[in-house]
């Protein structure tokens, strides 16, 4: 009875060993299991992320072209009031530049005027 005791001691401490390895075996399993998850989880995030990306390329490149739209028709603006000041600027030197003219005109009469007396 002794040795039946033995052998079914010595079969539990054997089975025991076997649920341990088995227990390690499925850790690791479950370990590559999540790796393959995460692995799956990140190829979904990059195949859904490559729309995104391509949305967004493509808002960007909208974007960039109405600020340079917006951007030319500042300057244009810009350069249109520039001109509009500067032919003001130009339209009141010369209605001086003709005064001065006309003062000069005036007294050069008058100097001609005084050698003809």
């Amino acid at each position: 009875m002794d040795k039946k005791l033995d052998q079914l001691l010595e079969t539990l401490d054997d089975i025991k060993k076997m649920i341990g390895g088995l227990e390690n075996k499925v850790e690791g399993l479950e370990n590559r299991l999540n790796g393959l998850g995460k692995v799956d989880s990140i190829e979904h995030r990059v195949t859904s992320n490559q729309i995104d990306i391509t949305d967004i390329k493509e808002a960007l490149e909208r974007m960039e072209e109405l600020q340079t739209k917006k951007v030319e028709n500042i300057l244009h603006e810009v350069v249109e009031n520039l001109n509009k000041k500067n032919s003001r600027e130009f339209n009141t030197i010369h209605k001086r530049l003709d005064s001065h003219l006309l003062k000069l005109g005036k007294v050069e009469e008058d100097i001609l005027m005084i050698k003809e007396d």
